[in-house]
């Protein structure tokens, strides 16, 4: 059986500091898209709601050009009856008959002239819902060209940082395999509850990197001889010294400038 490699304390700690370097890197990329992404789907969003809008007063403009057009029938329908009964006059045998034939046309005119007023009622909002799908045409359209915009920008982003960003994932697993597995466990426990992602970072000016509390001297002192892992009782983030930070940084970024011009 193959024996497991055994890793000083300075060794582990070089080694989480590398895994830092990298994933913070990915990180920054990752941020240079920002709010992009979210935007985009925002704007998708956005744009499903005003076709639905723009189908609902579309559908609701052909409803009153229906009703307008049912009136028209009605109006056509009065008249024709109109005349016919201005005929049937014309043959009466008495008044009552014509009375009644009069009434008839009475009638018939008021049904013309309710659904005259009806197709001119229908016709005023036809104008208002025209006036209604014209804003939101204009704002479609405004929300289409952002959203194409938007998604020229993120794809340009992704094309110029996707080759790269895959290069320092698979540095990321390559330098992950070099920690033994209970402190990677923790490195991405508090990476993860990180909001800036940071797990392991340098003491500077006496303090945690990112902090004002002061670290006690002989602490200073405990990180510096790199004899142990020492998380920040505050942060609960690893610590390594200043020293070891700048090592570590002057050579990952020789080799991830070398990985990616040789990739």
């Amino acid at each position: 059986m193959a024996r497991t490699k055994k890793y000083t304390p300075e060794e582990t700690l070089r080694s989480l500091f590398n895994l830092q370097f990298i994933d913070s890197r990915i990180d920054n990329m990752r941020e240079v898209r920002g709010e992009l992404p979210m935007e985009v789907k925002d704007l998708e969003d956005e744009m499903v709601g005003l076709n639905k809008r723009l189908e609902k007063v579309e559908e609701e403009i052909e409803g009153l050009n229906q009703l307008i057009l049912e009136k028209k029938n009605i109006i056509e329908e009065s008249k024709s009856s109109i005349k016919k009964y201005l005929e049937k006059q014309k043959n009466v045998r008495n008044n009552r008959e014509f009375d009644s034939l009069s009434k008839e046309i009475e009638y018939q005119e008021l049904e013309a002239q309710l659904a005259e007023k009806r197709i001119k009622e229908n016709s005023a909002r036809i104008d208002g819902k025209k006036e209604i799908l014209e804003e939101i045409q204009n704002l479609h359209k405004a929300k289409e060209e952002a959203l194409e915009a938007k998604k020229k920008e993120l794809e340009e982003i992704i094309s110029e940082t996707e080759r790269e960003e895959k290069i320092l994932m698979e540095e990321s697993l390559k330098a992950s395999k070099s920690i033994d597995e209970r402190f990677l466990k923790a490195y991405n426990r508090i990476r993860g509850a990180s909001k800036n992602g940071l797990a392991v970072v340098p003491v500077e000016r006496g303090a945690s990197g990112g902090s004002f509390i002061k670290i006690p001297p002989q602490v200073q002192l405990d990180i510096a001889a790199r004899k142990r892992i020492i998380v920040d009782e505050h942060s609960g983030r690893i610590l390594v010294d200043a020293s070891l930070a700048d090592e570590q940084s002057t050579k990952m970024n020789r080799k991830i400038n070398k990985v990616l011009s040789a990739k």
